[in-house]
């Protein structure tokens, strides 16, 4: 397998991951072997009226050279919606060449869901079967010619003699997990240089409880507003790949001037897969706990606020 295949297994891999850890029990692996996966999407009320199943295959060259194959399945969902719909994904795809997309999608279609549970549009008919989607709505796929682009700036850092006038941030710590008697717990803090960075994971090490742990795994990203670029690291600490999955959660949430530590006490007992998805799900608990992402309720709801703001404004304009 050559190194650029290699590369873009790992980020289907670390993406299945975060959104295995985001979307829970909605989220499901039809077929690992094949990269078939499903999510159920839903607007959110109580009693969601307005459901949708979302079914992507990953091919080998994406994200970086193919797109995902995709099937949208509702009921309700065929002529006119569903070519909106597709439309929408497809440029989601074209604006983001090269990305990881499918949290985006995700979150397009469950907005145009809040939309249809605000309007005044009649709840669709629950007894037809989701095999009743027409035929000839085709799976979009697009040829295009990856650009290249410079790498992502990833920063080594150095203590300098400075860092003593360096402000230390608040830290915070979130709710352990723990698994077959291993223990999962997150800590965070806001930042917004790299000396920050330094002075929280001294300060956490000065615990000697975390100072202990097993794998002190962390990750950080700072957005320079300046160069319109970011400062992002992380660090393993001797659990392969779970600083680089951790950074790929935080990028997908899109969160910046913020450090995640994830520490982790081994109990004795291999976990296999799960403990990564233990190490995210802390992370990301920790990050909604302190608003640096909503929850999947909140992010709903404020996108159907949102639509019913611009939808008000439009009206009155039109007075």
């Amino acid at each position: 397998m050559a190194a650029s295949d290699t590369g873009r297994a790992q980020q289907q891999i670390d993406e299945i991951e975060a959104l295995s850890s985001i979307y829970g029990e909605d989220w499901c692996v039809v077929d690992e072997d094949e990269k078939i996966y499903c999510i159920k999407i839903s607007d959110c009320l109580d009693q969601p009226k307005w459901t949708l199943c979302l079914q992507v295959i990953l091919p080998p060259g994406y994200p970086t050279e193919e797109p995902p194959i995709y099937q949208l399945n509702a009921s309700w969902l065929r002529g006119q919606d569903y070519t909106e719909l597709a439309n929408s994904l497809e440029e989601i795809y074209l604006q983001n060449l090269g990305e990881s997309i499918l949290y985006l999608w995700v979150e397009k279609i469950r907005e145009v869901l809040i939309e249809k549970a605000q309007s005044s549009e009649p709840e669709p008919d629950i007894k037809k079967t989701s095999e009743e989607v027409a035929e000839d709505d085709e799976d979009f796929l697009l040829d295009y010619e990856p650009i290249q682009e410079d790498p992502i700036k990833m920063l080594n850092y150095m203590t300098s003699e400075s860092q003593e006038d360096e402000e230390l941030p608040p830290i915070h710590h979130g709710n352990p997990i723990t698994d077959r008697r291993s223990t999962f717990q997150a800590h965070l803090a806001p930042v917004v240089t790299t000396r920050q960075v330094k002075r929280v994971l001294e300060k956490l090490y000065e615990n000697k409880k975390i100072a202990s742990a097993t794998h002190n795994i962390y990750a950080y990203r700072i957005y320079c507003e300046d160069k319109q670029t970011f400062l992002q690291d992380c660090e393993d600490d001797g659990e392969t790949a779970a600083g680089g999955r951790l950074l790929h959660l935080m990028q997908i949430l899109n969160v910046h001037n913020v450090l995640v530590v994830v520490s982790r006490w081994y109990g004795g007992i291999l976990l296999g897969p799960d403990r990564f998805k233990h190490i995210n799900n802390c992370a990301r608990n920790v990050l909604v706990e302190y608003d640096y992402v909503p929850s999947v309720e909140e992010s709903s709801r404020q996108a159907g606020k949102s639509k019913k703001i611009r939808k008000d404004n439009k009206k009155r304009t039109e007075h």
